[in-house]
């Protein structure tokens, strides 16, 4: 059972497959109206500019392209606030940090994002580096409240130590909980699609003309509906329809893909020897997954374009390099427990949900 949610996980498959629910087909039918309402009830919108980009989380390159850009914003533009894909109460944490003579509370912080992409170490460099050279930096959460176990409570329980239980920061954060519990508990990422985009509207409006950088994830920052959830738009679209052309958005996914492999290596499969190029390790976490390897099969799709699809695709936005139309693939899925489980997918120039992706093949 381990291996198979992580195969769904993996594949996004599990975003698919929540949508025939009674809860989450409620949900989709009625994202769009909410947001609506929550606009409508609520401070007129900001007259800044947003300049929104796209991430692959967990990308070194991408964190040190990111920190250039901000760094323009913050010495040439006058720009003070960064909106972050992370909670309401994370964010409130990193600022208490940004202030304070030491990184224990980063430390904190990066230990509660173990087994998210997070939890890599160019992450502190990341931070470390915004608090040395961008000091007046202001960060906004605008997710729902993941972490609400660790972090959450940790600040929930500062908030009280300092009699700040009737502030707006203990209301938030006690919504903010709230969202996570409901995403949860519902097991529907409508639900968390339905979040943000309120949470996003809030910390901006209240900055009257100010203008902000903010990094999500890419899916959030495409345009249409959320991860094939039909009538649940993405956080760019419902921000477009509040703010119109003061919103820009940028995909930095590229600066996540590599050029070239680190080597040439063969690997046999069903006893043929491949040429393949070796492209490492993403590193990433999520569940029990520890980390993905990836290989392309050199000139194999001819071998393998006959072979049996078993349903499962891999969108190409999760591959470390550029994906090629009509060439083969392998992922090794690392887990925590030591196993390995090999993959093997197939570019033929398919879509899912509006994004190109590989299709899964079996290999006897």
């Amino acid at each position: 059972m381990k291996k198979l949610t992580a195969i769904l996980i993996l594949t996004m498959l599990t975003l698919a497959a929540c949508t025939n629910d009674d809860n989450t087909t409620t949900e989709a039918a009625t994202a769009q109206s909410h947001i609506q309402l929550y606009i409508t009830e609520n401070s007129p919108p900001s007259t800044g500019s947003i300049f929104l980009y796209g991430e692959q989380h967990g990308c070194a390159r991408t964190m040190d392209r990111q920190l250039e850009i901000w760094g323009d914003y913050y010495h040439n533009h006058g720009m003070r606030h960064l909106f972050i894909e992370n909670s309401y109460f994370g964010a409130q944490f990193l600022n208490m940090w940004m202030q304070a003579d030491d990184n224990t509370i980063l430390s904190q912080l990066f230990e509660d994002w173990r087994g998210t992409a997070a939890h890599i170490p160019h992450t502190l460099v990341f931070f470390i580096t915004i608090k040395r050279d961008f000091p007046e930096t202001i960060f906004h959460g605008t997710d729902i409240g993941h972490q609400s176990d660790t972090t959450g409570q940790r600040f929930l329980q500062y908030l009280i130590e300092n009699d700040l239980q009737d502030t707006e920061s203990y209301r938030l954060t006690r919504e903010n909980i709230a969202q996570y519990r409901r995403f949860r508990d519902e097991q529907s990422h409508a639900v968390r699609a339905y979040y943000k985009p309120q949470n996003f509207i809030r910390e901006f409006d209240r900055l009257g003309d100010e203008s902000i950088m903010a990094i999500h994830g890419n899916a959030h920052v495409a345009f249409g509906n959320f991860m094939g959830y039909p009538n649940v738009p993405t956080m760019a679209t419902a921000l477009r329809e509040r703010y119109g052309d003061a919103l820009h958005t940028f995909d930095m996914t590229q600066y996540a893909l590599m050029q070239e492999p680190i080597r040439m290596e063969t690997l046999t499969i069903g006893g043929t020897d491949f040429e393949a190029a070796y492209f490492g390790n993403d590193g990433a976490r999520f569940n029990n997954v520890i980390g993905r390897e990836f290989w392309r099969l050199e000139n194999a799709y001819e071998y393998f374009q006959d072979n049996e699809l078993n349903g499962n695709v891999l969108p190409f936005d999760n591959f470390p390099m550029v994906v090629e139309v009509g060439q083969v693939y392998v992922v090794d899925v690392h887990f925590e427990d030591g196993t390995v489980m090999r993959m093997f997918y197939r570019a033929s120039g398919n879509y899912w949900d509006n994004r190109p992706t590989t299709e899964e093949f079996l290999v006897e």
